[in-house]
């Protein structure tokens, strides 16, 4: 039984899955099985797939018979896996070698932990320009609140326990949009699970024509706040628009207007002591969790109150 179980669903890939294959081939832990999961391509993904395949017998191939999406592809995946910890990855991306490695030694050392992120770079289509850094929290209290207000993984690099994830039933089938973020709350709601990420950059994200970007658009926000608000619920039995608004206003980054300021301060201090006394965070953690939305709601003020903010802080505090 191979220790990780990477599993790449494969959706008309043929154009980068070449490097996205090599870079988990070259990882400086060799302890895995690839899973690839042919969502229904109409391009030459299968006989790309069958190629590798037989140069390397930790490889192996499923085909489904029509494009399923993406949580359809990685619970085909999940169901065939026999590794103690799953990861995914995309087709088109690329894991950096120690990426296996460093979630492995982690997940091995910190047995309280049921899965880990790590950190990466955005990249332009061949590979020859960083777009933006993709930094996430490192500790799992911030990585709660972030579920709501920010980004809270790099979810295509989440490793998680294999028990862990199917004692929640994997992805929610037929779900095409916010999966990701779903399932892991689940995890978080259904189990208390706890979360980490690692600060090194070890996945590389390309950005192209094809790939899924962060559109500031009408679909998006409301993919986003449909999942927001179904945690919302859970938390709070109710999920008020105007919140959903300005909690995606934040994880966009926009400035907020003095009302609205004031009223994301008080759904902060509301959530903040909702996962508190839910026990998703441990109450040891509040301290930590009001210094983050702090600064997540000084990055909604205009730029000069943030300079005044900060010069105060670096002449007033001790």
């Amino acid at each position: 039984m191979p220790t990780v179980s990477v599993i790449m669903p494969v959706f008309n890939g043929e154009a980068y899955l070449a490097e996205a294959i090599d870079s988990i081939l070259s990882q400086t832990f060799s302890d895995f099985e690839l899973i690839l999961v042919d969502d229904g391509s109409q391009d030459n993904s299968i006989d790309l797939m069958r190629a590798y395949q037989d140069r390397d017998e930790r490889i192996s191939i499923f085909q489904l018979d029509r494009n399923m999406g993406m949580a359809d592809a990685r619970n085909y995946g999940i169901a065939k896996a026999s590794g103690q910890y799953i990861t995914t990855m995309d087709c088109d991306d690329i894991s950096l070698p120690r990426r296996l490695q460093l979630q492995v030694a982690f997940l091995e050392s910190n047995a309280e932990v049921g899965a880990v992120g790590i950190s990466g770079q955005a990249v332009n289509e061949d590979l020859t320009s960083v777009l933006f850094e993709l930094s996430v929290p490192p500790k799992h209290a911030q990585i709660v609140l972030a579920n709501f207000v920010g980004v809270s993984f790099i979810y295509t690099t989440v490793m998680a326990r294999s028990a862990l994830m199917r004692s929640v039933g994997g992805y929610q089938p037929g779900r095409r949009s916010g999966e990701e973020r779903e399932l892991y709350w689940r995890m978080l709601w259904g189990t208390r699970a706890r979360f980490a990420n690692l600060p090194e950059n070890l996945y590389t994200y390309r950005q192209h024509g094809q790939s899924f970007s962060a559109n500031r658009d009408a679909k998006l926000k409301a993919e986003t706040d449909e999942v927001r608000a179904f945690m919302l619920r859970q938390l709070w039995g109710e999920a008020p628009a105007e919140t959903l608004d300005r909690f995606y206003r934040m994880t966009l980054g926009d400035k907020l207007g003095w009302l609205d300021r004031r009223a994301a301060k008080r759904d902060m201090a509301r959530l903040i002591d909702s996962i508190v006394s839910e026990g998703l965070v441990a109450p040891d953690d509040m301290a930590l969790l009001v210094e983050e939305a702090t600064r997540r709601l000084e990055g909604t003020m205009p730029r000069l109150w943030q300079k005044f903010l900060h010069w105060r802080r670096l002449h007033f505090t001790d």
